[in-house]
């Protein structure tokens, strides 16, 4: 594991968190479109306001609970997000559309761990995407939790799917600044995803941030050492 560990923040809400967020060494940012459930939706015109002003290098994560490629597509067209996660199954055929539509435009599909079946669909849906998200919604409710719960899974399950996934993947659900250490030494990502754990009443709380940061990558100098 010898590549910069990548630090995804998600839930951003604003020019001015995009800014912390990047300042405090971000690599990617999610933004959360219209959810069943969770913290962090915003409206896809403040999305769309937002991502030209990401600087250059920052891949810009549109977090989408549609599950046809039409729907998927426009909304990457009114947003101009450079990724797609995908939080939600999405219909056959899916995947080879936003390709054939999107050139250049990355998909992450994420895959909540409950239990050994999510092995069989993350190394399913890894032959057709570039990462996957591992994370501890459960899209079996009534009302589908898609991300955002602040729980933890079972991150030897997350292991295995990191050890035999043909893609990378990021880990999310639960993780904070105490966490993250040992999430790092645990599951071995390419990278963690993380909203609410760096965020004090709802707002992202520059103190958080930075403890999350170094102790992630403190973990990773630990790897390499």
């Amino acid at each position: 594991m010898n590549q910069e560990l990548r630090i995804k923040i998600c839930c951003i809400a604003s020019v001015e968190e995009m800014l912390m967020a990047v300042d405090a060494g971000a690599t990617a940012l999610g933004f959360v479109s219209k959810m069943p459930s969770g913290p962090g939706p915003i409206d896809e015109d403040l999305i769309a306001s937002i991502i030209p002003r990401v600087p250059e290098g920052i891949d810009t994560f549109l977090l989408t609970s549609e599950t046809t490629a039409d729907a998927i597509i426009a909304q990457q067209r009114r947003t101009r997000a450079n990724t797609l996660q995908l939080v939600d199954a999405v219909e056959p055929g899916t995947y080879r559309a936003i390709r054939d539509a999107l050139p250049g435009v990355k998909i992450v599909q994420v895959i909540h761990v409950t239990d050994a079946d999510s092995i069989t669909e993350a190394f399913s849906a890894a032959r057709e995407v570039d990462f996957l998200l591992l994370d501890s919604g459960n899209p079996r409710l009534a009302v589908k939790e898609l991300g955002g719960t602040g729980r933890v899974h079972d991150w030897t399950i997350s292991r295995q799917i990191r050890d035999g996934a043909a893609v990378a993947v990021y880990l999310a659900g639960g993780l904070n600044s105490d966490n993250a250490r040992d999430a790092v030494l645990s599951v071995q990502p390419f990278g963690l995803d993380i909203c609410s754990g760096v965020r004090m009443a709802g707002k992202l709380d520059a103190g958080k941030l930075r403890d999350f940061i170094t102790a992630a990558r403190n973990a990773m100098i630990g790897i390499r050492g």
